[in-house]
């Protein structure tokens, strides 16, 4: 169960019983789990377009060449690694936001939710 020790008490103070508790941290498990496959589906691709800020560009927009994303779940958290053609950087958690658009919250070098489209137009 990915709810913390607080979280239980309270839901369990508002009514809901240890099952009920943990059917809803199975579901959240789960919406992670299609999330995580939705995102790597989404970059399958040769080139996405970000918003990403970049130390040595004034663009508001970048392209990169994808050469794959991956990520694992544990309840809820959703981790794992994005690589470009010469770089990459740590996935630390992940929406889909729709069907042209995701964001990636990015750990270090990056630190910070970036949005990726595989059209420029969509961000």
């Amino acid at each position: 169960m990915h709810f913390d020790q607080r979280t239980q008490a309270a839901l369990r103070e508002v009514g809901l019983s240890r099952e009920e508790i943990r059917e809803a941290s199975d579901l959240v498990s789960e919406a992670v789990d299609r999330d995580a496959d939705r995102l790597c589906e989404f970059f399958e691709t040769d080139v996405v377009h970000s918003d990403m800020d970049r130390a040595h560009s004034a663009d508001e927009i970048h392209e990169h060449d994808v050469s794959f994303l991956d990520l694992f779940t544990h309840g809820s958290d959703l981790r794992g690694y994005l690589r470009f053609d010469s770089w990459g950087v740590p996935v630390e958690g992940g929406r889909v936001l729709s069907e042209d658009v995701v964001e990636l919250t990015l750990g270090p070098t990056v630190d910070g939710r970036v949005r990726f489209a595989r059209d420029e137009d969509a961000l």
